[in-house]
């Protein structure tokens, strides 16, 4: 098998602590991020761009987000919906107070915004823990919900209670939808998240990454060995909202083009998020983006593979056989397979990299 380290020696600490120490998956990583740039903008149709990958990149974003808190940190949120809601609110006023910044600052911006909303509602997090957290995450989804439906100078005091995406462009060409065309919407997407992917990476793998699964693994314990937690459990929630808000950024000004307060309520997004993480696996990068990925194209294949066939499945048949599968999954992964579909991932590579000697 060509898929070995045998003669893939490491002369340095840094090679040695790489993130893909075999050649042969830095080699396919590279080559599927070139496929992604290069192929998908023209194999792929507006139907799969809007309704399956942009939407699975943001939801990916988001998952990150909540898989850094959760998976890595330890700490329970059920408020991913409203933080993504900050970001979207906030890039909306911010590109109605700063019309010409360019859109892409105001994205990154807004993230910050979603971050300082985490740190205040993470100050509880050093005193309370588990299922109370989790409580009071949802207090916070509760309340950010409220907002976004009653504060009317949030949405411009428009009647329809709605934020719409303005007209934006970058490089000279229209990118905010429904103006912008959907390759160079998905290109920008891309963009922006293999960029925080990357930073998401770094920090797993830096001083912030270790501390947090220091606190994750036994909280005194990291405590004794002096990790100061307030600082390090409000920096995750800090860190995690900005990722949420940045993917709420996107989801308003790259995919939807308008939204009202519902698309960020518990069941459209904290939810839908929160199972990204469990079935794709805790603690995982890749399998933020495998839950991700799971999640958005389940309706989807539900409702179109029996049309291959002929017949012809009603819309809320679809809503229940997916309410009954993502049900049935997050039961099996959690009882079977606690780290999701990231650890049968690696299982199978380690499999590929002892084949055909038995284990």
């Amino acid at each position: 098998m060509f898929y070995r380290e045998v003669g893939d020696l490491k002369t340095s600490y840094r090679e040695d602590q790489a993130t893909l120490t075999i050649t042969q998956e830095r080699w396919a990583v590279l080559a599927l991020v070139a496929f992604m740039y290069v192929v998908v903008p023209f194999i792929a149709d507006d139907f799969w761009l809007n309704t399956i990958i942009i939407p699975t990149l943001i939801f990916a974003l988001a998952a990150l987000g909540l898989n850094l808190l959760t998976g890595y940190a330890g700490l329970i949120s059920l408020g991913t919906g409203g933080f993504m809601g900050v970001g979207a609110y906030a890039c909306y006023k911010l590109t109605s107070i700063f019309p010409d910044v360019n859109i892409i600052i105001h994205i990154f911006m807004s993230g910050f915004f979603a971050a300082g909303i985490g740190l205040i509602f993470g100050l509880p997090s050093l005193r309370i823990k588990g299922f109370y957290l989790a409580v009071a995450t949802l207090a916070a989804q509760f309340f950010l919900e409220w907002a976004f439906g009653r504060v009317a100078w949030l949405y411009n005091y428009n009647d329809s209670g709605a934020i719409d995406a303005v007209n934006r462009s970058l490089l000279g060409m229209p990118l905010t939808e429904p103006y912008g065309a959907p390759e160079f919407q998905y290109l920008v997407v891309l963009t922006i998240v293999i960029f925080m992917t990357i930073v998401a990476i770094n920090l797993t793998r830096g001083r912030f990454g270790r501390a947090w699964m220091a606190i994750r693994d036994m909280d005194i314990a990291a405590e004794l060995i002096g990790i100061r937690l307030l600082p390090t459990k409000l920096m995750a929630f800090a860190i995690s909202s900005y990722f949420c808000g940045v993917a709420g950024a996107m989801m308003i000004f790259l995919s939807l083009g308008s939204a009202e307060p519902e698309v960020f309520n518990i069941l459209n997004a904290s939810f839908p998020v929160l199972f990204m993480v469990i079935i794709g696996g805790l603690g995982s990068i890749i399998g933020s983006f495998l839950g991700a990925a799971f999640i958005v194209a389940t309706p989807i294949l539900i409702n179109t593979i029996p049309g291959w066939f002929g017949i012809d499945v009603h819309a809320a048949t679809v809503e229940h056989i997916r309410f009954m599968l993502v049900g049935g999954l997050i039961i099996f992964f959690l009882i079977v397979e606690p780290h999701g579909l990231a650890r049968l991932w690696q299982i199978t590579r380690e499999k590929l990299r002892l084949w055909p000697f038995p284990h």
